[in-house]
């Protein structure tokens, strides 16, 4: 169709025709796809009837090739205009094939890998009915007291933004229309949900807009100017006002100023939560500050469908809101060749030949392994081939490494760490213990751990979180391992032997009784379905790791909100004048992380030297070359990511200490040099002044080149 024959078709519909494809139901609304049982309860809860289902225009949730062509003929059947039901659901790091989470993959800083698993994904999700994947979730994240830093590449506005463009071109593709086997990306959640008060989720975001604009909205921009076709609203507040009734935000910020003009759509309940947020009496006035605001879609709530009608029909509402959603919605189905094809690239047959294939599984564990981060190691590891290993833990033998968000994933198919091991190491030099729950433990079981550990060379001990506290509403005031899998490690310690842990997780932890604990320590994350032989691989050596951190690791809790671009202070810490106490610094800890941004260990070692700046001076219209010298200094081949710091000396405002400019990963064997040469420009040296505008200023930078955030090589330049 062209857009006049969708306006036409805008036309011919009711009112109430229209006001209903602005409503996405979860699946046990549609016939064929509805659980027994279920239906009736949020049919009469939600005061949904049979017509507001039958003119609806999404749903949600629902996946299966044969099902999704079942309800989506049943839907055709009743429609009268014949508009077909967008598909949606949330494939965040996969669809059957799981990849590491989104923190994890960050930490590959791989934007091709990336790119990669959002096209399997994408293809798994398409040839099981889906149209629309809520993803990526390009949230800045820098408090990991909240769960859903899984879902999020981390905390550098730079990176995000290159991830985001990955993620956007793997679920995308070239040509939405022509690619039937690629689905529409819906970026989130906008804006700055990330930012939430106290890292707990749902809760208040209370930023500056300058602080909004410099650090949370890039990558959201990112995503869109890679072409993503939807956006998804975030629970938070920004200024005061939730985001899914927030006009400035919405209808000035994305829609004027950005000039999206694709589906907004809010997140689940979030409509009718504009009541308890306190700037809505009841669901009408919500819906009335909803479609002010530009939503398109609401998402599992009904006050759309229920107040929209009478609010148009009052004058309140001028109806001409309401045809601009509905356009856009039918734009996105036209789009996507819906009215074409309805079942899109639902089939059976390419289901069973593509999803959780070989081919597929493989990405994932390229992925898996190169998002794989060490974090410690004390000649211990790579494992030796004629050492006897205890694996030891609640995640020696565990399928829970898929994480939040694989809903379609199995845990039963997952590989586990013990089965990787024993193929790759033989039976007899591998024993398995328990050792204790996720949280809790019996006697018998550590008794058993000790036996098997006494008599092993060495031990690996695999420790982490259950999935469910992580991601969306897993929210932890201690970030440390629970307690039992603590005492598990310091019984093990007390042995003496060469000891390593393997962390899975969905968050940076405290690693107290952990880091200072045992010789060497992994953090796989929630790995995905390919988890077990990752990380085996990388035990064993086969594989080198080169993962370098996306988050920092905080010390202590206490430091939360801790992040390598941070401000600096009148009084900073370690100033040559400033008296030792009376500075801004903790008395019982450190300013810094454990572990910071950038920050990653290899089997082998890297010396950098001879950093030069290919002039002194910069202007506007001029660029530097910066340059420096890697070598290889240890006995095996490894993959250095050399990344290129910048810091403004002297702002209109205060200007972070560090900021991410670039990076170069050079792969070097034993005893190779390899050269990493950036180009810095101006535009690369702009940020958001007082009065919003965006520029540089003259004077001094520093430029710092190194393996992570704090170990590097300095030199500085003028920009005049």
């Amino acid at each position: 169709m062209n857009n006049q024959q969708l306006l036409d078709l805008i036309d011919k519909m009711t009112l109430e025709d229209k006001i209903a494809q602005l409503l996405q139901l979860a699946a046990p609304f549609y016939e064929g796809a509805e659980e027994e049982g279920q239906i009736t309860g949020p049919m009469e809860a939600m005061g949904i009837t049979e017509s507001m289902i039958t003119h609806s225009g999404s749903i949600l949730g629902y996946a299966g090739a044969a099902g999704a062509i079942e309800v989506q003929n049943a839907h055709l059947r009743k429609n009268p205009h014949g508009i077909p039901l967008l598909f949606m659901a949330d494939i965040v790091h996969g669809f059957k094939t799981i990849f590491p989470v989104p923190l994890a993959i960050g930490c590959s800083w791989d934007t091709d890998l990336a790119q990669k698993s959002a096209e399997v994904a994408a293809r798994e999700a398409a040839v099981s009915g889906i149209h629309v994947t809520f993803a990526p979730m390009v949230d800045l994240v820098r408090d990991p007291r909240w769960g859903r830093v899984m879902e999020s590449t981390g905390e550098d506005p730079y990176l995000n933004s290159l991830f985001a463009k990955a993620f956007v071109r793997g679920f995308q593709g070239e040509d939405l229309t022509a690619e039937v086997e690629r689905v529409a990306a819906c970026v989130k959640h906008f804006a700055a949900y990330g930012a939430s008060e106290a890292g707990r989720d749902y809760n208040t975001v209370d930023l500056s807009e300058r602080q909004l604009r410099e650090y949370y909205l890039p990558a959201y921009k990112a995503a869109l100017d890679e072409g993503c076709e939807m956006v998804m609203t975030s629970f938070n507040t920004i200024d005061g006002i939730p985001a899914s009734g927030n006009q400035k935000l919405m209808r000035k910020l994305l829609r004027e100023e950005w000039g999206f003009d694709g589906v907004l759509i809010s997140d689940w309940g979030a409509v009718k939560e504009l009541i308890p947020h306190g700037v809505a009496e009841d669901e009408r006035e919500a819906a009335y500050r909803a479609i002010t605001a530009g939503i398109d879609i609401e998402m599992m709530t009904a006050c759309y469908v229920h107040e929209l009608p009478e609010l148009v029909r009052s004058g309140q509402v001028d109806e001409a809101l309401v045809n601009e959603s509905v356009l856009r919605i039918l734009q996105l189905k036209n789009k996507l060749g819906l009215f074409d094809n309805p079942h899109r690239g639902a089939n059976p047959e390419r289901e069973a030949e593509v999803v959780y294939s070989r081919e597929h599984r493989d990405a994932a564990y390229e992925l898996a392994v190169r998002s794989t981060v060490l974090l410690k190691n004390d000649n211990i590891l790579p494992l030796q081939k004629e050492s006897s290993v205890a694996l030891i833990g609640p995640f020696a033998q565990s399928g829970d490494i898929l994480g939040p968000w694989s809903w379609s994933g199995s845990t039963e198919n997952a590989v586990k760490l013990d089965a990787a091991l024993r193929e790759r190491l033989g039976r007899e030099k591998l024993t398995v213990a328990t050792g204790c729950g996720i949280e809790e433990g019996t006697q018998e079981q550590l008794d058993q751990a000790l036996e098997i550990a006494k008599q092993a060379d060495v031990i690996v001990l695999a420790l982490g979180e259950a999935s469910e506290m992580s991601g969306e509403a897993g929210c932890r005031t201690d970030i440390r391992l629970p307690q039992i899998q603590l005492n598990l490690i310091e019984q093990i310690a007390a042995l003496g032997k060469p000891t390593t842990v393997v962390l899975f997780n969905g968050r940076p932890l405290d690693l107290h009784g952990v880091y200072d604990k045992v010789g060497a320590v992994v953090e796989a994350w929630y790995p995905g379905s390919e988890g077990g032989a990752a990380v085996a691989d990388i035990l064993i050596g086969a594989v080198n790791p080169s993962a370098r951190l996306t988050m920092s690791f905080p010390y202590s809790v206490g430091q939360v909100p801790v992040y390598y671009n941070h401000f600096n202070t009148g009084r900073p810490q370690g100033a040559e004048d400033a008296q030792v106490r009376y500075v801004s610094q903790y008395l019982d800890a450190p300013n810094t992380p454990l572990l910071p941004f950038g920050y990653g260990l290899s089997y082998t070692t890297f010396q950098y030297e001879s950093l030069t700046v290919s002039s002194e001076q910069m202007t506007s219209d001029s660029t530097l070359t910066v340059s420096v010298d890697v070598t290889n200094t240890g006995t095996v081949s490894g993959i250095e990511t050399v990344q290129l710091y910048v810091r403004d000396i002297s702002g209109e405002v205060v200007r972070p200490v560090r900021e991410l400019k670039g990076f170069v990963k050079l792969e070097l064997a034993p005893g190779e040099s390899g050269k990493a040469v950036f180009t810095l420009n101006e535009e690369q040296l702009r940020y958001h002044h007082s009065d919003l505008s965006f520029k540089s200023d003259p004077g001094r930078f520093d430029i710092f080149v190194g393996g992570n955030s704090r170990d590097t090589l300095q030199h500085s330049f003028i920009l005049s």
